[in-house]
C-alpha cells in the first residue's frame, strides 16, 4: 500500500485524529481538553517528522520496513493487544466486584475473545 509508506501518512493521521478528538470534546463541552488532545497529537506528528535518521522513527513511519521491522510490528501489536485485553478484563471484574454493570467493558472483552478465536481459525485454515 503506497499511502502508508509516505513519510507524511503517520503525522497526517495523528493530526487528523487530534482534530477529531478536539471536535468530539468541543461538542461534549470540553473545548480546552480538546485543544490539549490536539496539541499532544500535533507534537507527536512533529516528533515523527523530525525523526530524521532514527531507525525507530522510520519503523513507526512505515518507511524502511523490512522483515525485521514487520516482526517487531507484529510483536508490538500483540503485546499492546494483550495489555488492552488484560485491562478490559480487570476493569470488567472491578465493576462486577463493585456490584455495578460491567457493560462498558464486557462487550470489549467479548469482541477481543471472538476476534482472537476467529483469527486462530482463519490463520490455521490458511496455513
Amino acid at each position: 500500500m503506497r499511502m502508508t509508506r509516505s513519510k507524511w501518512f503517520l503525522p497526517g493521521f495523528a493530526v487528523a485524529l487530534g482534530l477529531v478528538a478536539f471536535a468530539a470534546q468541543w461538542v461534549g463541552g470540553h473545548a480546552g481538553s480538546g485543544l490539549v488532545s490536539l496539541a499532544i497529537m500535533t507534537v507527536f506528528a512533529a516528533f515523527v517528522l523530525a525523526g530524521g535518521r532514527s531507525e525507530t522513527i522510520r519503523g513507526l513511519r512505515g518507511d524502511g520496513r523490512d522483515e525485521r521491522f514487520r516482526e517487531i510490528d507484529v510483536r508490538a501489536t500483540a503485546f499492546a493487544g494483550l495489555a488492552l485485553i488484560v485491562a478490559v478484563i480487570v476493569a470488567s471484574l472491578v465493576e462486577l466486584a463493585r456490584n455495578r454493570n460491567p457493560a462498558p467493558y464486557d462487550w470489549l472483552a467479548a469482541v477481543a475473545g471472538v476476534t482472537y478465536i476467529a483469527a486462530v481459525v482463519a490463520l490455521r485454515v490458511r496455513g
